[in-house]
């Protein structure tokens, strides 16, 4: 049976996780330089916006409009605490969601009205395509990216174990 949402945000903490660390020993002129491929931006731009967005994805769903602020202004080695903050925060909605959604419809800040579900499918969604990017970036750096996909996740968890014949 499949109703473990939370390990979609235990497998999305791990890999926001491990594509900070594979980006940690970067250089500057690394971490800023343009991208040679389809990005967001530099690599630093890309891990600033992935790590702000997350926060703010979680304040859309804990708070009232009003307490929002209107954007995140985080400093590049705030990063880990900060998307750490926010993997704990999100995680312990797929746990206990009835302690948050007092209401089926949240007010976004730009005139709309979102159920909580879209929010969460957005941060798996949002996350991912960013880290791809990053790891498209590195690739292009002659870096070997982080192996992060949810096969590679099943390994570490053992919850994919190869059988031994």
């Amino acid at each position: 049976m499949f109703d473990k949402l939370d390990k979609l945000y235990e497998h999305n903490n791990w890999a926001n996780l491990q594509i900070l660390d594979a980006c940690a020993p970067l250089t500057d002129e690394q971490l800023d330089g343009e991208p040679q491929s389809a990005a967001y931006g530099s690599i630093r731009s890309t891990l600033l916006h992935l790590v702000s967005a997350q926060a703010n994805y979680l304040r859309l769903l804990t708070l009232p409009v009003e307490e929002r602020q209107s954007s995140l202004d985080l400093d590049y080695a705030d990063l880990r605490a900060s998307v750490t903050e926010s993997d704990e925060g999100l995680l312990a909605l797929t746990r206990d969601p009835s302690g948050f959604f007092h209401e089926s419809q949240i007010r976004t800040r730009d005139g709309h009205h979102v159920q909580p579900w879209v929010v969460m499918v957005q941060v798996i969604n949002h996350a991912t395509e960013h880290r791809e990017q990053i790891k498209n970036m590195l690739t292009g750096l002659g870096i070997e990216p982080p192996s992060i996909d949810s096969w590679d996740y099943g390994f570490v968890t053992k919850a994919l174990v190869k059988i031994e014949e």
